[in-house]
């Protein structure tokens, strides 16, 4: 029994090999300098860290940014957004219905001003009436 054991650890031994690599240095660049969107050159909040500084490391390490897709701005888009003016005292939005939208949500546009969506930022404002 023990032989038989022996003979086939010494089969195998020859069989399998160990195999080992070591590491290379990465060819690209990590991260160049890419705009933070199409229609935005900087950040828009103070937490947000610039695109070319926040992907960083192993999972960004031979990704070239500049053939990625480059979404705009949401904060930009929305800002071109026209208000949707109401008579009502209070609104609801759920981000245009369906499966594309939100939950519905209710906003008092009891103060002056436009009073943006929580979800979407879709703004609304209360019609001025003169009496």
């Amino acid at each position: 029994m023990f032989r038989l054991i022996a003979t086939r650890r010494a089969l195998t031994k020859g069989l399998c090999r160990n195999y080992t690599t070591s590491l290379q240095p990465s060819a690209k660049e990590v991260a160049p300098s890419v705009a933070q969107a199409p229609n935005r050159a900087a950040t828009w909040s103070r937490d947000q860290r610039p695109k070319d500084e926040a992907m960083v490391g192993p999972r960004f390490e031979q990704m070239d940014l500049a053939a990625q897709p480059d979404a705009m701005a949401a904060i930009e888009l929305i800002a071109e957004e026209p208000i949707h003016f109401s008579n009502q005292r209070i609104v609801s939005c759920d981000g245009g219905g369906g499966a594309l939208g939100h939950p519905k949500v209710y906003i008092n546009l009891d103060k002056p001003g436009a009073h943006p969506c929580g979800y979407c930022g879709i703004r609304f404002q209360k019609e001025d009436h003169h009496h």
